[in-house]
This record gives C-alpha cells, structure tokens and sequence, in this order.
C-alpha cells in the first residue's frame, strides 16, 4: 500500500498494522500543531500522556521529562519544560523563519541527545556533546515516518549546530564556524538560538537578543579576517611565484653567459694555436 500524507514526507510502501498507523496519525498531528497552535505545548503535554507517545521514537522525547538540567543555567527545571517553552517561543516567532516546517521541528528536536549525554560531574548536570548525539537522534526520528532526505538535512543541521552560539560567543574551541556555515542557514540558526535561549524560566530577553545579535556579528567579522587572510596569502603566493621566476629566468641568463664565455675562450683558443 503506497500513502503520502505530508509534503515533508515521502510516499511510504508499508503493511504494517495499526500499530504504524497510530504513530502516523500521531507524527501528523503534532505537526499540525506545531504549525497552526499559539502554544503547540499544551498538546504536546497532553498527548505525551498517552501510551502510544512511550514507544519508539516518541520514547525520545518521553526521556525528556526525566533528564534534569542545571539549574543555574534552566531553573525551568527538565529538559522537556526547555522544550516545551522553545517550541512556544519558536510557534511565536515562526513567521520570521525562511522555513517553518523545519524550524518547527527543529524546535523540538533541539535536545534530543540530553537525556543520552545528561551527567552528574562534581556536583554540576551537563550534557556535553548532546548537539552531536541529537543530529543521529533526530536524524533516526525523522526517517522512522519517511521524511524526506532534504527536510531531514535542513532539521537535523540546525540540531547539530544550535550550541555554535554558545561557541562563538565564548570563543570555545570546540565548534567548527566554517562547516556550520556550509550546513545551515545562519538566519535560521540564529533564530532557533534566540528560542533556545529564552525558552527558560528568568531570561532576561534583551540581553538575549543582544547575545544572538552579537552572535551574527562576530561571525561576519570571522568571515571578513578570513577573507584578507586568504587574499593576503594569495597575493603572497604570487609574490613567491614572480619572484621564483625572476630567479629562474637570472639563473638561465647566468648560465647562458657562462657558456658564452666558454666558447668564446676556447674559439680564441684555437685561433691562437
């Protein structure tokens, strides 16, 4: 049997039972509210009471509600409250996205890899590496219902990269500015890290709004350096280049005139004898 249900989606051959179905049906919905709901979080805590919402793949987003953050950094307190209030934030500002279908998702998909990286570490809660861990997650979710490759690419880079913020701003060493680039769009990035950032209890949102403004800033000072460093060394390597040739070319000269000198010397030579 072939179905095709949602743009995002490819047309799915399968004759699995009611069990799929149900988990269908349930994928479309929440896209639906994603998209249409003021607050897509007041369905999404009701419907992750339901059985089905505990079985694969939905059981990621469950885990959720039981990994805890810390709470200098999310007093909201689980990674799933963060969700919910990102995805509120994001259904908000979606209007402003290039993309709505993949922001939207990409909302809350963000932090899919906490509860698999959450640690205790000398009294602190970290998740180090949830961004790496949550482009497999998210990636997985996504072709469990077929989406299509391009959709499951855009949604998974802006997961892959949503910590790059933090990164940049701090000038941690352990993001790369020039592949982030490559996979996502900046606007988008940029967006999804406001949300990010203000879907927690106690933000003081002008300070956040400066923080992804100043985010985009560096990044096209980052850019511009690299520029004049590529063109400096470009126009260096030409430098190197002509100055080569103007060795080569005096070496050849030399050694011309030697061997000019040569025969002329030994024609004298002979001339004597």
């Amino acid at each position: 049997m072939e179905m095709t249900y949602l743009s995002i989606m490819n047309t799915i051959q399968t004759a699995d039972g009611q069990e799929f179905y149900d988990k269908l049906n349930l994928f479309m919905e929440i896209h639906h509210h994603l998209l249409e709901d003021e607050k897509p979080s007041d369905y999404l805590n009701k419907v992750s009471d339901k059985k089905i919402f505990r079985m694969a793949p939905f059981s990621m987003l469950i885990k959720l509600k039981e990994t805890m953050q810390s709470p200098v950094h999310h007093p909201e307190g689980s990674a799933w409250n963060h969700t919910l209030l990102v995805v509120d934030e994001a259904a908000a500002r979606k209007d402003e996205s290039r993309n709505q279908e993949v922001f939207m998702w990409a909302a809350l998909l963000h932090d899919i890899g906490k509860p698999d990286t959450t640690r205790y570490r000398k009294g602190r809660i970290t998740a180090y590496d949830h961004d790496r861990e949550g482009e497999a997650l998210a990636k997985e979710f996504l072709a469990y219902f077929s989406c299509k490759e391009e959709f499951t690419d855009k949604v998974v880079s802006l997961v892959r990269y949503h910590m790059h913020i933090l990164y940049v701003l701090k000038d941690l060493p352990f993001g790369n500015s020039e592949l982030m680039r490559e996979k996502v769009d900046l606007h988008e990035l940029a967006l999804l890290g406001l949300c990010d950032r203000l879907g927690r209890h106690n933000v003081n949102r002008k300070e956040e709004e400066e923080n992804i403004t100043n985010f985009l800033s560096k990044l096209n000072n980052m850019e511009r350096s690299g520029a004049k460093i590529m063109a400096k060394n470009k126009d260096n390597k030409g430098r190197n280049n002509i100055n080569k040739k103007d060795h080569q070319l005096k070496t050849t000269s030399l050694v011309d005139e030697n061997t000019s000198n040569k025969t002329e010397n030994k024609n004298k030579s002979n001339t004597a004898h």
